[in-house]
């Protein structure tokens, strides 16, 4: 018997506002999601009121709509994001590893733009390639593994087929790396990439690398007594070319694919378009493969030398320095998409040195990366942080067994200012170490994870030095924690509430604090009231809706069991109903029994003794919870938050303790005025569901600290 599955929320709701291209931006606060429409007429209110899990709709002038969904509003919009069919939507993403990576590459970008081409263009030539570079990695830690336990003479001269063949499964990469450069920088300058690598393929294939050394006419060899090299030259059309095996070389695709876009963009104007197809390759293959063999293959060559011996001096004559550097650096790098040109440099060096001095102190910055990634996953153990934990051991997973740093930075380092400058200790520990034990080198291109340490040597100074690097880092991170005092005491108000939720004790809410225009520890009203949300508001506009019908905040009240608590009016002015705000979603009361108040002047202060659990960024909302439970929401103005804080100066944070009529704030009223949001501020019980009663007294002028609302449990 088949069964059918449900179709979730999130696509009835892309459904009911009409479906992702109707969509121009998404964002969320506590309770709504709040669309921006190309056309809000193509809202479906009624289907969408209809919605287990919605608890009423708002249409809004402007093309904009709000879905009233609760404390649950955090996991509905990134249900909705993360929908396939969002890819024809406008609106933003939840800031994914990759769009954290962008922004801190556009914060890194300088005056010159040329500058930040180039290292675009040498960035994006060879991240396409990491998959294959870190499989090839794999396979060289695992034959040296076996190298080391005396399984296989890993470099031995006359091994079987075998292991041949095995060498050629990570030598392939290795070997043809300039193919698949020259591929991905054609595609980055937007030309043909096929007619890029078959520039770079014309200078690799067995007739042309077959001719060095041999006794081909017109090919001479002759040995440099300086350097103690051997050097053929072929006369090609009587002109000397000089031969080289271009096997893992990356220079010269990098040289050659930038000429090469110059010559084929140039083609494509000069032949017309139905012709383009034939002659621009043609004729760009005709120009590039000679000018590859004759004059950019040696410069790239010769470049690569270059500065692979400019930093063998370095790191011989300044050992300490060089293991220094290099750890350092990397970290700022990386994030920039820049350590590429000198994963390069070890290439080069492999090919020309016979190994490789650069991954030996790299290593230590690896492991400082992923030492900080454990300080947070044990943060997050000891904290009981289901997200950042599975967020951790994700990551920590990827950086020990692959080598591979970018889920540890984009999906936590960079996202927690404090962790970098403990990562650096961890960096500077392990490189001073790798510098006074005298460097250690390796002669195979590899990730540094833990399955490729055996590849490096001496492999007990680079296990020391990356174990101290790990460690320091580990260390520092979770004795300092990566959250400030204020940011974890929210979070982990915020988790006490969660459990007590699975508990049944109290209904939970489910948004992230740093997602939520409001985190709230307890339930959202009683929800009894929640389809008269936006049922009798006329479509387009808030302002001048029909009445919302008041209903209690609990279906059957129970018997007042405890003494009465009074909440007092956190702003001076006139008390009115709830029934009376523009706000259909305070005005149902889906957050909660209170009152709204015409403020006289912007002091906002606290209505009752009790604990801050949550400070908006935008200074416009408030959450206090008292000695006994009872939760209390302060909400200045109406869709204030769009003001991203302008007009208000907040005088509190989260966590703090606080008595009735401290100063929460000072609220510029003119500000929100000019802004076109109404100045009403809400008191409101959040968790109005588990009050015996709360009796709102309204039509009266009050000064800030006279009773405005009584509860009783």
């Amino acid at each position: 018997m088949n069964t059918v599955t449900p179709e979730p929320l999130a696509e009835k709701i892309l459904r009911g506002v009409g479906g992702p291209e109707n969509i121009e931006s998404l964002t969320h606060c506590a309770t709504r999601l709040r669309f921006q429409l190309h056309d809000g007429a193509k809202a479906d209110q009624a289907a969408l009121d209809a919605l287990d899990g919605v608890m009423g709709t708002v249409p809004q002038s402007g093309d904009r709509f709000q879905i009233v969904i609760g404390g649950a509003v955090a996991g509905v919009y990134s249900d909705i994001m993360n929908l396939p069919s969002m890819s024809a939507a406008g609106a933003p993403r939840p800031q994914s590893d990759a769009d954290v990576k962008a922004e801190i590459r556009a914060k890194g970008r300088g005056r010159y733009a040329w500058l930040d081409n180039f290292f675009e263009y040498l960035s994006d030539s060879f991240r396409p390639l990491l998959g294959v570079l870190l499989g090839a990695s794999l396979i060289i830690a695992i034959a040296s593994m076996l190298d080391a336990f005396g399984v296989v003479d890993f470099r031995s001269a006359d091994k079987s087929a075998t292991w041949v063949f095995v060498d050629s499964m990570w030598r392939s990469v290795l070997y043809f790396l300039p193919i698949m450069v020259a591929y991905n920088a054609a595609k980055k300058l937007k030309i043909d990439p096929w007619v890029g690598a078959s520039v770079m393929a014309a200078v690799m294939t067995p007739n042309f690398t077959g001719m060095i050394g041999s006794k081909t006419p017109g090919v001479t060899t002759h040995t440099n007594a300086t350097l103690g090299t051997t050097e053929s030259v072929a006369h090609v059309f009587g002109l000397p070319m000089q031969l080289n095996d271009y096997g893992g070389q990356v220079f010269v695709p990098l040289l050659m694919v930038a000429l090469l876009a110059l010559v084929y963009k140039g083609l494509k104007r000069i032949f017309p378009e139905n012709v383009q197809m034939v002659f621009v390759p043609f004729f760009s293959m005709l120009i590039m493969i000679p000018l590859t063999a004759f004059l950019i293959g040696p410069m790239g060559i010769w470049a690569g030398n270059g500065l692979g011996t400019g930093l063998s001096w370095l790191n011989g004559h300044a050992p300490i320095v060089f293991a220094i550097v290099i750890p350092m650096l990397y970290p700022f790098l990386v994030p920039l998409g820049l350590h590429w040109p000198l994963n390069a440099l070890m290439l080069v060096n492999i090919n020309t040195l016979g190994y490789d001095f650069i991954q030996g102190p790299m290593g230590t910055w690896n492991f400082a990366c992923f030492g900080a990634t454990a300080g947070v996953l044990l943060l997050s153990l000891r904290h009981r942080e289901k997200d950042m934990r599975q967020t951790a051991t994700g990551a920590l997973a990827a950086g020990l067994l692959g080598g591979i740093s970018e889920p540890s930075l984009y999906g936590i380092h960079l996202r927690f200012k404090r962790i970098y400058p403990r990562m650096l200790v961890g960096c500077l520990v392990g490189g001073v170490i790798i510098g006074i034990l005298g460097g250690v080198n390796t002669k195979a291109f590899a990730f540094t994870s833990l399955l490729t340490i055996p590849v490096f040597n001496p492999m007990i100074k680079y296990i020391i030095a990356i174990s101290a690097a790990f460690f320091t880092s580990m260390a520092l991170v979770y004795f300092s924690d990566y959250r400030t005092k204020d940011e974890r005491a929210a979070v982990n108000a915020e988790r006490d509430a969660a459990e007590a939720a699975a508990r049944g004790e109290i209904p939970a809410q489910a948004a992230p604090a740093e997602e939520r225009e409001l985190v709230t520890v307890g339930a959202p009203a009683a929800t009894a009231t929640a389809t008269a949300t936006g049922t009798s508001t006329a479509a387009g506009s808030t302002a001048g809706t029909a009445p919302v019908t008041e209903a209690p905040a609990a279906a059957e009240a129970p018997v007042a069991t405890g003494p009465a608590v009074e909440l007092a009016a956190p702003v001076a002015g006139r008390v009115i109903g709830l029934g009376e705000v523009e706000d259909p979603v305070f005005a149902s009361r889906a957050l909660g029994e209170g009152v709204g108040i015409e403020p006289a002047d912007g002091r906002i202060v606290s209505p009752v003794d009790g604990e801050l659990i949550t400070v908006a960024d935008t200074g416009h909302a408030f959450g206090i919870r008292t000695a006994n439970g009872i939760e209390v929401l302060i909400h200045v103005g109406i869709d204030t938050v769009q003001m991203k804080g302008e007009g208000f100066d907040v005088r509190v944070e989260s966590g703090r303790k606080v008595s009735a009529g401290d100063l929460l704030a000072e609220v510029d009223l003119g500000a929100v005025r000019a802004a076109g949001h109404p100045t009403v501020t809400l008191l409101t019980v959040l968790n109005t569901a588990e009050m015996s009663s709360v009796e709102p007294h309204t039509g009266q002028d009050v000064v800030a600290g006279a009773p405005v609302v009584t509860v009783r449990r």
